[in-house]
């Protein structure tokens, strides 16, 4: 059995542009999300220089995560938080390099104590591609049920795919 890694989540600084604009960028990573444009380092740079880093003014929260060496892993994030009913879409996604290593794992539940213990949130949500079976058994395993599956909810440029929503109460 592996250990679960010791991570740091930590607010997005103009030093991460470029890890920004790799993900943002990263075409594999469209389908799975509901952009499906390419961002330039202006709007990105503008996007990081305006972020308030407060959810209730944002209505998200994106956050960096780093590993115990110092390295840089990911990204997740809070979106479509929804203060009146006190629930947020989570998105994660990990570098190539660092996946299927135990950081996913250790950054949702990191995430998931930042929102309860922080942010006093009520539930948690996500919305997966249903053939995405790491992603589904990720959320499965920090505690997220599988409440729906919605179908071609999801369109990749050639076909649709089913979605599933997976949701934690916390």
């Amino acid at each position: 059995m592996t250990s679960i890694p010791t991570i740091r989540l930590r607010a997005i600084e103009p030093e991460d542009l470029d890890l920004l604009y790799l993900i943002e960028n990263d075409t594999r990573l469209w389908n799975v999300g509901t952009t499906n444009v390419p961002y330039s380092r202006y709007t990105l740079h503008d996007y990081i220089a305006t972020s308030s880093d407060d959810i209730y003014a944002d209505r998200q929260v994106r956050l960096v995560i780093g590993n115990e060496d110092g390295q840089t892993v990911g990204l997740c994030d809070l979106v479509h938080f929804e203060p009146q009913h006190q629930r947020a879409e989570v998105g994660i996604v990990l570098l190539d390099s660092f996946r299927r290593r135990g950081y996913a794992s250790a950054a949702l539940a990191e995430l998931c104590r930042y929102a309860l213990q922080v942010l006093h949130l009520h539930q948690l949500y996500a919305l997966i591609d249903e053939s995405n079976e790491a992603a589904v058994q990720l959320f499965r395993k920090s505690g997220f049920g599988l409440q729906a599956t919605l179908k071609d909810w999801l369109f990749d440029g050639r076909k649709y795919r089913n979605a599933v929503l997976m949701q934690s109460f916390l």
